[in-house]
């Protein structure tokens, strides 16, 4: 019994090490797209930046997890994943329509604009998620 619970180990891995890439990656361009820095920020004890690239996170994390339960095969998985960066970089640059100085204002270290910008991110990816489920 235990042996065959096991069964379905080597594809928890791949997909597992595939989502952590994915989100490793996600963090690595979002961060650099962004107009301001949000790891230099984080060393600067910044909590807005926190908040939204925390958010913006787990807007990117939502599709993925649906991607890997829906997906045919591991590439399928890797697709969803690179339109659900896609759909992030739209959802950061939609954010930035109302608030036009909104990199600015996380920066400054105001908690607003950094909630709108991460909640922003969340529905984006609740709506990509949910998209992914045909």
């Amino acid at each position: 019994m235990v042996l065959q619970s096991l069964a379905g180990l080597p594809a928890f891995l791949l997909y597992f090490c595939v989502s952590t890439v994915a989100v490793i990656a996600f963090l690595f361009i979002y961060s650099r797209i962004t107009a301001h820095d949000e790891f230099d920020l984080l060393t600067k004890n910044v909590p807005g930046a926190a908040i939204s690239l925390g958010l913006s996170m787990l807007g990117f994390a939502l599709p993925v997890a649906s991607a890997v339960a829906h997906a045919s095969d591991i590439l399928d998985c890797i697709i969803w994943s690179i339109i659900a960066l896609c759909v992030q970089i739209i959802a950061y640059y939609c954010a930035r329509i109302p608030v036009p100085n909104l990199s600015q204002r996380i920066a400054a270290g105001e908690i607003g604009p950094a909630i709108w910008l991460g909640l922003a991110s969340v529905t984006a990816g609740l709506l990509s998620a949910a998209s992914m489920t045909w």
